[in-house]
């Protein structure tokens, strides 16, 4: 039997997860400055997590989730994204305790799962980087969590990038709101699309959002939620706005924004790619504040604020602007052999280079010595150590400098007991 890969996942070869590690260490040194911690947490929770914490009438749960009964007959559910794990995780570990500094700023990045159509940038297993910030309704934490998405953007020289603002406000505000939208489409019910309707009872904002050309032509003239903001809300966006603008990150306000999730409230963002190759106004992150979840979950009244973006739908925005990817793991050394002798010492010496902290390759298949050269110059090596018969017996090896084509004669001795002033030799040339 021929066995394949299921719809909707991918095998990430070495020359792709190269990618995906360059971006992971840019986004991890990005996260320290900002001093956010990692958090990992399990691929399957709960069912009931997600249907509390994302909300019963979301596309995610009623349509795209991964579950099952085990053999305990719990029942299931592969993650489909990454703030109800964490929030659970924050809850039972009581990191809202004293002894923690607050706000709680936590990261992620892992695979989710959803059951959707597989699509260029979007698979059924697909990875996401997120972060959670917890205890804090001050604005300034809307606005630094956003700058930091944003930066994790700008890392890759991207030009072309859009922050679109939204508050949902209260949830009370949000009820008088639905209520109203309610009202207002009922009239276009015929009109809508299968999904508009299906959703114009159980959770009407996301019509606001639909991609059917009817439906936006339809919500166009709906009435705005920020007319529906309390007090509180209108305080908290206005500065909002006002802390982005002194700043100066440019950003747009889309009263038609919603999110998939029901846990939002107050300020939601998106930052949008209008690059002309990826598609035009293209979301690639999301976020927003969420200040009921944790109570959902079983915890404290707590605050906080958080975003994800998938690393699929990144990789495939760098490769439509042939990103030229640095190396991570550049080559110190490659080792020429030949012969049996210097297949032995070729172990010996390659281990001691690597226990001196280089980063090394060395010839296994027996090739001759210029397919082996070619071999070190593909890898783009620094420098060839060669040994053959003459070496063994002289006791010596040559090296040679792939960049400047320098070559020298080092005792092996030398190379096991003086390595340091050996290897200053080398690379002062």
């Amino acid at each position: 039997m021929n066995y394949q890969k299921l719809k909707g996942t991918a095998d990430l070869l070495p020359e792709q997860t190269k990618k995906w590690q360059v971006i992971e260490e840019k986004a991890k040194s990005l996260l320290k400055k900002y001093q956010f911690n990692e958090i990992r947490t399990p691929m399957f929770e709960q069912l009931e997590l997600f249907a509390r914490g994302v909300g019963e009438t979301s596309d995610i749960v009623t349509k795209e989730m991964y579950d099952f009964k085990d053999k305990g007959d719990r029942h299931i559910a592969l993650r489909p994204e990454g703030t109800a794990g964490v929030v659970r995780s924050f809850v039972e570990n009581k990191l809202y305790g004293p002894e923690y500094h607050k706000p709680t700023k936590l990261y992620y990045i892992g695979p989710m799962f959803r059951y959707e159509r597989p699509q260029s940038g979007r698979q059924r297993q697909f990875h996401q980087l997120g972060v959670e910030v917890f205890g804090s309704r001050n604005p300034a934490t809307d606005v630094e969590t956003m700058v930091l998405s944003m930066d994790l953007f700008k890392q890759y020289a991207i030009t072309d990038l859009k922050l679109v603002i939204n508050s949902l406000g209260s949830t009370e505000s949000r009820q008088q709101y639905r209520e109203a939208l309610i009202e207002y489409l009922e009239p276009f019910f015929e009109e809508l699309s299968k999904d508009s309707q299906e959703r114009l009872y159980k959770n009407p904002l996301r019509v606001l959002d639909s991609k059917d050309k009817k439906d936006k032509e339809i919500v166009k003239d709906a009435p705005s939620i920020l007319e529906y903001l309390d007090e509180a809300s209108l305080v908290h966006f206005k500065a909002v706005q006002d802390m982005l603008t002194d700043l100066d990150i440019p950003f747009e306000i889309d009263t038609n924004m919603v999110r998939g999730l029901d846990y939002y409230n107050d300020t939601i963002f998106e930052v949008i790619t209008t690059n002309p190759k990826f598609g035009a106004n293209a979301t690639i992150c999301a976020g927003g504040r969420y200040d009921g979840l944790v109570e959902e979950v079983g915890g404290p009244e707590t605050p906080a604020f958080g975003f994800g973006f998938g690393l699929e739908r990144l990789v495939l925005l760098l490769d439509h602007m042939d990103y030229a990817y640095p190396e991570l793991n550049p080559l110190d050394a490659y080792i020429v052999t030949m012969g049996e002798q210097a297949n032995r010492e070729a172990n010996k010496l390659a281990y001691a280079l690597r226990q001196n902290g280089l980063s090394v390759e060395r010839e296994f298949m027996d090739r001759k010595a210029g397919k082996q050269f070619k071999t070190a110059d593909k890898l783009n090596a620094k420098l060839v150590f060669t040994l053959g018969k003459n070496e063994i017996e002289q006791g010596v090896v040559q090296v040679k400098d792939l960049n400047s084509g320098d070559q020298s004669e080092l005792s092996l001795n030398d190379v096991y007991t003086q390595f340091e002033q050996v290897y200053a030799k080398l690379t002062s040339k």
